[in-house]
């Protein structure tokens, strides 16, 4: 089906170009411990702490994955004006993300997400235990969001494609997504399933059960999911919507090449599906607006997401572990 040198070709060219993403910044926090006791208090486990390590998260992690493939990336998002905002910005700057987009809210503490993991013992691989986040919902001010759309504005005639990561924290507003249409850019959304929201936009992705939740019937089978999601292409204005279906691949709805199912790669150990829809979005993009065909840039978004859910954590699929994937599949796809 696919060339592997055609495929390889494209993440090279991944590599030269630049890229705009817009959404929620999250500071991932794990506190990893081994297990000692149960408590006295509470029939829980009691872990001591052995380390704590912080992740770029949340709508960091379509940057991410674009970084780790040599691509220029800026971020715009919002954080307090505390030390994890410093942190998060740290981590980013370290993957050479453009942070001086990212503004500081002083009335708004940065989003923090901190895992409780248990490791060691009988535990052959990290288990998360608990989860506290720490953020505000609550609307941008007309002030920083202003200050978004400006940056939007400024920084979009020198990009090859913007990517809006939206996890409904509030900072995607109705205002920034017009910016962002009206950009002229090539734009893309991953919706959280909040499809309405982003029509117009050239794609938007989804997964099948934020799918089947706005159209309010099953997507079980082929004969099913395409005239559904072809009328839901349609609806929402888009040249292009991809619905992930897990173990059934994918589908994508095009104005231009019409309705395509991908079927699924050979199943990988799942250990940790955290930034898996991620980097499906920041591939499918970086991968179109490389010049790859719709299926192209949908199979290698695929094998990008095989890899980084057998990876504990936010983890990014680099060039090397890309193309030794690819190769692997290459008896599969005909290469």
């Amino acid at each position: 089906m696919f060339q592997t040198s055609d495929l390889l070709q494209i993440l090279h060219d991944i590599g030269k170009r630049r890229f705009l993403v817009v959404g929620d910044l999250y500071l991932d926090r794990y506190i990893f411990g081994q297990p000692a006791r149960v408590s006295r208090e509470a029939p829980i486990m009691v872990l001591e702490e052995t380390r704590l390590e912080d992740r770029a998260g949340g709508g960091c992690a379509p940057a991410l994955a674009l970084a780790r493939l040599g691509a220029t990336v800026s971020q715009i998002g919002v954080v307090g004006s505390d030390s994890e905002g410093d942190a998060l910005r740290y981590l980013l700057d370290e993957q050479r993300i453009d942070t001086t987009t990212i503004l500081t809210d002083v009335a708004r503490p940065t989003t923090v997400k901190t895992r409780i993991v248990a490791e060691g013992a009988f535990n052959v691989f990290p288990q998360q235990v608990s989860r506290v986040d720490r953020q505000d919902r609550s609307p941008l001010s007309g002030e920083i969001e202003q200050a978004m759309i400006q940056e939007i504005e400024r920084i979009a005639p020198d990009v090859d494609a913007i990517i809006i990561s939206d996890y409904r924290s509030g900072v995607v507003t109705p205002a920034i997504v017009d910016a962002v249409r009206s950009s002229g850019v090539f734009a893309t959304v991953d919706s959280q399933g909040a499809l309405k929201e982003f029509s117009g936009l050239d794609l938007i992705k989804c997964n099948q059960a934020e799918a089947e939740q706005f159209l309010g019937q099953p997507l079980a089978t082929p004969t099913t999911r395409q005239p559904l999601l072809t009328d839901l292409q349609r609806e929402l204005n888009t040249d292009r919507l991809i619905v992930t279906l897990g173990p059934a691949g994918a589908a994508i709805s095009s104005r231009n090449t019409g309705y395509r199912e991908l079927p699924p790669l050979d199943q990988q150990q799942v250990f940790d599906v955290t930034g898996a829809g991620d980097t499906v979005i920041a591939i499918l993009s970086a991968a179109i607006a490389a010049g790859a065909e719709d299926l192209q840039a949908l199979y290698l978004s695929q094998v990008a997401a095989g890899i980084v859910i057998a990876r504990w954590g936010n983890a990014q699929a680099s060039p090397d572990d890309l193309q030794s994937a690819l190769e692997q599949h290459a008896g599969d796809t005909g290469a």
